[in-house]
């Protein structure tokens, strides 16, 4: 408004599209200050002097339109806060991309290589362990070294096996299956490997959503170790209730039963302290809750309980 009426007293050339008017009144008013300001229902109003002479310039803005303008001038602002936000996302975003890409391509290389290596360690191992099977019907059967061989090689058997399941854990498929089936199937292959042991399966049934291959791989590790580290002639009861299942033997027992799924603790000298890991990793991908009971040379009972 003051803008506008020094464009009048100077001549410059001005409008009134702004929506400013004026008019020229002679009155007095008492006090005259020239901050005064009015605000009325339409109107911003304002007197200001004419000349030296006496009068005023008595200005008015409309309301309406000046918060119209206020309102266009914001979304500006807004508009061009939003553009540039995108903009520097955009940049950032394919900045990110051309600094990720070396990393992204080791990443990948690696987890190839690892992949294929574990792959191929499957071969060496089998024929490992059919060799040592020959050597044992040839009559080397009480030999020691022979015997520490066939361990180390079903140790690293049972390695391959939990990396190559592991490998797998981003993309587990899950679906309804029968619980004691796939445990009946473990026990077979565990038989044949751990002879001296009593497995006993309780009939039962037991439904639940897992993945079959992951599964196998979780009660083969507890199986494993419940066979491994059990007494002479001693025992493996499998059995079922509700929605738990349980995997009780008569072994030597855990002192620190918590700390057993830490990666890397091992109570035994033959222990890597990566199965059970891999078994409660397993565990959580497929929401199964997984608890260890033990008591020191009596035994440990594995529970796993199903929510789905």
């Amino acid at each position: 408004m003051i803008e506008h009426i020094r464009k009048i007293k100077m001549n410059m050339p001005h409008s009134d599209i702004d929506g400013i008017t004026h008019t020229i009144v002679y009155k007095n008013i008492d006090n005259f200050h020239i901050d005064n300001f009015i605000i009325t229902d339409e109107y911003f109003e304002a007197y200001m002097p004419y000349n030296w002479e006496g009068g005023y310039f008595f200005v008015r803005k409309n309301k309406e339109q000046f918060y119209e303008q206020e309102a266009t001038i914001k979304s500006k602002i807004i508009l061009v806060q939003v553009g540039l936000l995108t903009l520097f996302a955009l940049i950032s975003y394919f900045l990110s991309l051309r600094a990720l890409r070396p990393m992204q391509e080791a990443i990948i290389k690696l987890d190839n290589f690892s992949k294929d290596l574990i792959h191929d360690l499957n071969t060496p191992i089998t024929s490992i362990l059919l060799n040592t099977k020959i050597l044992e019907r040839s009559g080397f059967k009480e030999n020691k070294a022979l015997s520490r061989i066939k361990r180390s090689a079903e140790d690293i058997g049972e390695l391959h096996n939990n990396l190559n399941i592991l490998l797998q854990e981003d993309t587990l498929v899950v679906k309804k299956e029968d619980i004691c089936e796939i445990v009946r199937e473990v026990v077979e292959i565990q038989e044949k490997i751990y002879t001296e042991i009593d497995i006993q399966v309780e009939p039962s049934s037991l439904k639940a959503i897992v993945n079959r291959d992951a599964l196998k791989q979780i009660v083969a590790n507890i199986l494993s170790n419940a066979c491994k580290y059990n007494k002479e002639k001693g025992y493996v009861k499998i059995y079922a209730r509700e929605k738990t299942l349980y995997i009780e033997d008569s072994g030597i027992g855990i002192k620190n039963p918590t700390q057993i799924f830490t990666r890397s603790y091992t109570e035994h000298e033959h222990g890597h302290g990566i199965g059970l890991d891999i078994v409660k990793r397993l565990c959580d991908l497929m929401e199964i809750k997984i608890v260890a009971d033990s008591v020191v040379k009596e035994g440990t009972t594995i529970s796993l309980v199903f929510k789905h």
